[in-house]
This record gives structure tokens, sequence and C-alpha cells, in this order.
């Protein structure tokens, strides 16, 4: 049975997108709050709205939330993830070296491969921690990035690790080919993101977003692009992606944020050119710092080659 929520709305979501309003209210994803409206599942003061109508203060909101038991859990499908290798393991966590198209966990409407699938693929016994389908997951990275992500394997770099990420004290460093030449050619992007108020699926630079503070340095510049090394103090969901759009230097091949098509298509990218080139923190179980990098996968390195020719 579904679980019938009836409420007035709060005078804080006036003028606030339905799907927004749901999510506030009962923490649920944007994605699922619009799938209620689209069901029917939510009235405004007794008219089914829906997830991009405006909620209006004190208007009379009703929501049939399902049923938590009745939901089925993301299943991990153990299936081997061509291109993704293991760099380093032992008793306390896997590194892999993630290729594009590969998400780090399941999710509503993925069905393609990740990275928890590969790893049960192959054998690996992650830790138990996290929802079901997230279990041993301690940060992510985009199906669109490749590069460096570690999976802890027992409970304790579980918690250790999950508690480093949260505490910035974790060396994310990504190189990206970005568009044009930033000015100035070393800085940081101290700008807040929250999720685009048109598009769901984007993210944009937002007063009322989270703060996000990206750090970058020029390696090396181009005609018609730069080379950045950079280094994340926080970990928005497209953080870097949104942040050199903000600053018309989108990622090349990032047709979502404002990259050049034709400029994609001369280099031959498929996806944003950005890569997650080294990972570094304390290891949970020696607490000695360990570093592991990883090379550009072959569509980028063909990209780099083209724009330096």
């Amino acid at each position: 049975m579904p679980d019938v929520r009836s409420l007035p709305v709060p005078d804080g979501l006036e003028g606030e997108r339905v799907d927004a309003a749901l999510a506030r209210l009962f923490g649920l994803s944007r994605t699922k709050a619009a799938d209620l409206a689209a069901d029917g599942a939510v009235t405004l003061d007794q008219k089914a709205v829906g997830k991009s109508d405006r909620v209006v203060a004190g208007a009379w909101l009703e929501v049939a939330l399902p049923d938590p038991d009745a939901a089925p859990a993301l299943a991990v499908v153990a299936e081997p993830v061509p291109g993704m290798t293991v760099i380093h393991d032992d008793d306390d966590l896997v590194v892999v070296d993630k290729p594009v198209g590969v998400a780090a966990h399941p999710s509503v409407g993925w069905t393609g491969p990740t990275v928890i699938g590969g790893l049960a693929a192959a054998g690996y016994r992650i830790a138990t921690s996290g929802a079901s389908e997230r279990q041993g997951i301690v940060h992510r990275l985009d199906v669109g990035t490749s590069g460096l992500m570690v999976v802890a394997k027992s409970e304790h770099a579980y918690s250790l690790l999950k508690r480093a990420f949260k505490a910035r004290t974790v060396e994310k460093t990504y190189h990206a080919l970005v568009q044009g030449l930033p000015d100035p050619v070393q800085g940081t992007i101290d700008a807040p993101i929250g999720r685009h108020p048109s598009y769901d699926y984007k993210f944009a630079v937002l007063a009322s977003g989270k703060p996000s503070i990206t750090h970058y340095e020029v390696i090396e510049a181009f005609r018609s692009a730069s080379l950045v090394e950079v280094h994340l103090e926080t970990g928005r969901t497209h953080q870097i992606r949104v942040h050199f759009s903000a600053l018309r230097h989108p990622c090349a091949g990032d047709l979502t944020y404002g990259a050049d098509p034709v400029l994609a298509r001369r280099l031959g990218l498929e996806r944003q050119w950005l890569h997650a080139v080294r990972l570094g923190f304390e290891h949970p179980g020696t607490g000695e710092q360990v570093t592991f990098e990883s090379p550009y996968p072959e569509d980028l390195q063909t990209a780099l080659d083209r724009i330096g020719a």
C-alpha cells in the first residue's frame, strides 16, 4: 500500500518546482519525485500536478509515496567490465582505473556496467557498509569521466576513507583539456553549484548551491585549447565541468556544458576530455601516504595528439 502524506506547503517552498519541493520535504531524489508526479501521485489542492509545476505556500499537498518495503532494491549485477583494470589490491582496499561509460554503482535508470559489478565478477569481496548497491563505495566518478577510484574492502577502511573524503584530506588530481586559455593561467574557482533550474540532468553555478572549490593550473597551451591540472577541494557532481563552463572554457567534447561540437569532431571526442590522473590518501591499514596514477586512455591521448599537431 502506498504511504499517503498530506500537508500544507511551507512558506519557504513558495514558487519551488514540484519535484524540488518533494525532494526537500521527503528526502527523495529529483528523479524519483518527477516519476511520482508523472504517475499522477501528487496533487495540489486536489488537482494533479506535473514535476515542473510550481507549488504555492499554504496550498494542500498530497503525495502517495511508494511503500518502502515493496520497493525493489537496486541489484548489483556481476558482469565483467572490459577495459577496467585493478592497479592495486590489498586486504583493505582496491584501486581501479575506470574506463569511460562505466558507473560507480547501480542507480535508477542506469542499465550499463558498474565498477561494483565488475569487481564482483572478478571475485573481489568488498565492504558491506553503505546501501546494498553502493557497498564499499567511498567516492564516485561520472559515467563520462575515466580514471582512478578506490573501493573499500574492509569495514575499517570504509569508515576511515569516508571520513578522509569528507575531511578533504584526499588528493584528487584531474587533467582536463579546456577550450581557450584560462586567465589567469593558475587560479581557484570558488563558486557554489546546484542542480540546474531548467534541466534535471545538469548542474550550474547558483547562489543557492553548495560551496564548491576548484584549483587549477595550465600545464600546456595550444592554439584552441589548454591542458590543465585540477585539484578538487570539494567533490560536487560535475564540479570541474560546471566550473570551467562558467568561466567560458568548457572541457573539450563536453557538449552538455557548451563545448564546441566542431572542435569535438575534429579531435574525435565523444565525451568530455577529463581524466582522474592521480589519487593520494593515507592508507587506512598502514597509516602510510599512498599515491596512485593513471595514464590517459586512448581516446583522450588521440585528441591531445591532434590538437598538439
